[in-house]
Formats: structure tokens, sequence, C-alpha cells
């Protein structure tokens, strides 16, 4: 299993954290044990991980969002670019 990374900005830290169960239910799709992370210096940046069991997938779902996962980045702020890291 590896660890998956996934870092943005966001236009509102309090608006992004209220969708964490919406969240975690877009990216169980691909992980688990999705965790949301705020950056300790009080600025708009996240993290989220995730283990993931097929990088592949993993990837493909953020390299190229279906529309709902688009539209629910969206109604949470995320602020593009979006950076992906993958344990390997």
């Amino acid at each position: 299993m590896a660890k998956l990374v996934i870092t943005h900005a966001v236009a509102d830290v309090e608006r992004w954290l209220k969708g964490k169960d919406e969240r975690a239910t877009a990216i169980g799709a691909v992980g688990t044990n999705v965790t949301d992370h705020v950056a300790a210096d009080g600025s708009n940046n996240v993290a989220i991980t995730a283990d993931v069991d097929d990088v592949d997938a993993a990837q493909a779902m953020l390299t190229s969002p279906s529309p709902e996962t688009a539209a629910l980045m969206q109604s949470h702020g995320v602020l593009p670019p979006v950076t992906t890291y993958i344990e390997r």
C-alpha cells in the first residue's frame, strides 16, 4: 500500500474543513485512512493524505477528475495548482 499526499490552497480553510465527509467519500473510492491537514502557519494551504492500493487509479482520479469530483473541489474552494505525491 502506498501513501498519497495531495497539497493545494483553498479559498477558506473553514469552508474546506466542512467538506471533510464528502472529500473522504470521494477519495475513499481509491484510498483509505483519508486525513485532512491544515498548515500550521495559518495560511490557506492544506493537504490530504490517504493510503492507496491502486496508485494508477488514484493518479487518474486526480489528473482527470470526473465532473462530480471537479464540482466537489470547486464547492470546497480548492485553488489550483493541486500537487500530488505518491510514496514509491
